[in-house]
């Protein structure tokens, strides 16, 4: 199981064809973060209810963060080179007394940050986004180089199975924030397992705190037991205590329902098991091995994996631009208020909600979103149009979204959406200063929000929509010069002109971004 959604959400993030997110999106909308910013009241009702029945089966199994914990943790115990000559695996995990006083700090400060709408500062904590993050700047560009590989290959062979695709930019920061990330996960799964889950992450916090009160606990039975010690090695949350002269105990905040422990035990002392007194029943036990009851972990895996629906995925059609050429060494302009896709309602709005898991930006077709790097938006998602415009049939982002930050929208309500409005800039335009024809801006306005008309005021249209003077004449259109006038209550800010404009370094229009969107 842990498998199954380690792999569907890395794919999800991987993925630039969105054949993936159809099959597997309910994934990233079960984890705990997205659902509490979104108020997904159904799957946080469900997550806090299954920890009750179970305990923290969403960190063993939910969670990708958790299992990446798992997989650095295998590498730690993983010792080559031995005198035999062969890997083995080494019993290295040792209890670890509960940092009770940094878990409390830690919660308190991710609580505080969130409410005080500091989301910047709070999602470094937030497990999902932090391997969402990972992925998106480490492994989907190497994900994207080899597909690029593989196309020019397969147009060699006349084979189009596979496109080019143009990796995303990534700004430095970004990344750095990834592979700090990353190293400090491995260095703590490497030396003793799930400490950042059970030390650091706010996620695990809450869920070990609801998981104390669990009706079905991992329990020793004391008669059974020989104190061998074989659990508590093998425990990844280094959260049983086994000492000679005094019971063993095993912190339910901690555990996260691993069964590893269940797996070593040679003495059959160890249950998941709803009370102490089913591990002497006898009867109990019996159940449990013909498979009819208790909620051992293989029972518990088997009802939970009927219940689960194998991912297919199937090919989707080349996502193009339109046709157009691709524009080079274009700058970024300065926007007074930075854009926000359609969907997320404001900027305001996609700053309280917005996870910065990277999602959105690794699943953008036209390489449109880019991570924010200023200190109030840091790593969420604004637009830029220098590579790319925002197609208007285009809902991608909207899709994905586990967290609110950018609501389901239908492709009329984007088309209708004005989350920004086009600006002409007379000194950067070519017609204007140069006298040279273009007209770019008006021909690929997807919403007809811009016209082009003569550079000369007294000039008038008959009613055949002939330019003519103040006498009447009618004038040649090719003598004329004609620039852009945009109607901003048409405009969209799709961003369609500002990508198509030949000017440089600059555009000669560009999209200034609104506040709050509205419907026109």
């Amino acid at each position: 199981m842990a498998l199954i959604f380690f792999v569907g959400i890395t794919l999800l993030f991987l993925d630039f064809s969105g054949t993936v997110q159809p099959w597997l999106g309910w994934m990233v909308k079960l984890q705990f973060l997205p659902s509490l910013m979104s108020l997904n009241v159904v799957v946080l009702i469900a997550l806090l209810a299954l920890t009750l029945l179970v305990g923290r089966i969403y960190c063993s199994v939910i969670c990708p963060l958790g299992v990446l914990q798992d997989v650095f943790a295998r590498i730690g115990r993983w010792k080559l080179f031995r005198k035999n000559k062969k890997a083995k695996l080494a019993n290295k995990y040792s209890y670890s007394k509960p940092k009770t006083w940094l878990r409390v700090v830690v919660l308190i400060l991710f609580a505080v940050m969130l409410l005080a709408g500091f989301n910047a500062g709070a999602v470094l904590l937030a497990p999902y986004s932090a391997y969402g993050r990972m992925v998106a700047t480490m492994l989907q560009p190497a994900y994207i180089y080899i597909n690029n590989v593989l196309a020019d290959w397969s147009e060699a062979q006349d084979n189009f199975m596979f496109y080019q695709v143009e990796p995303h930019q990534n700004p430095m920061l970004l990344v750095i924030v990834a592979v700090v990330t990353g190293l400090v996960l491995f260095v703590l799964a490497f030396r003793n397992g799930r400490t950042y889950c059970n030390t650091i992450c706010p996620v695990g916090t809450v869920l070990g705190y609801v998981a104390k009160f669990s009706f079905a606990k991992i329990r020793i039975d004391e008669d059974k037991c020989v104190k061998c010690g074989l659990c508590a090695k093998n425990c990844k949350a280094a959260c049983i205590s086994i000492q000679k002269d005094a019971p063993a105990v095993i912190d339910p905040t901690r555990c996260i329902i691993c069964g590893d422990c269940i797996e070593v035990c040679n003495k059959d002392a160890i249950k998941h098991c709803p009370a102490p007194s089913a591990l002497r029943n006898k009867k109990a036990a019996t159940a449990t091995d013909n498979g009819n009851g208790d909620l051992s972990r293989r029972s518990f895996l088997s009802i939970v994996g009927a219940a689960t629906v194998t991912a297919a995925l199937k090919a989707q059609e080349k996502t193009t631009d339109g046709g157009l050429a691709e524009i080079e060494d274009k700058q970024i302009p300065e926007r007074k208020t930075p854009l926000t896709p359609a969907g997320s309602l404001s900027a305001r709005n996609l700053q309280q909600h917005c996870t910065a898991c990277q999602l959105c930006i690794a699943n953008c077709p036209n390489g449109v979103l880019r991570s924010n790097t200023s200190l109030e938006h840091f790593m969420q998602p604004e637009m830029q149009y220098e590579k790319g415009y925002c197609r208007p049939e285009c809902t991608r982002c909207a899709d994905v979204c586990p967290a609110g930050a950018i609501r389901p929208i239908t492709v009329e309500e984007k088309s209708s959406t004005q989350i920004g409005h086009a600006e002409w800039i007379r000194e950067n335009c070519l017609p204007a200063e140069e006298g040279i024809p273009c007209g770019n801006c008006a021909r690929h306005c997807p919403s007809g929000a811009i016209q082009m008309v003569p550079d000369d005021d007294t000039l008038t249209q008959n009613e055949q929509g002939q330019w003519v003077d103040e006498y009447g004449t009618v004038l040649r259109q090719d003598r004329l010069i004609m620039i852009p006038v945009v109607n901003t209550e048409k405009c969209i800010g799709c961003g369609a002109c500002e990508y198509v404009c030949p000017a440089r370094p600059f555009s000669a229009i560009y999209v200034e971004g609104h506040e709050v969107h509205r419907e026109i």
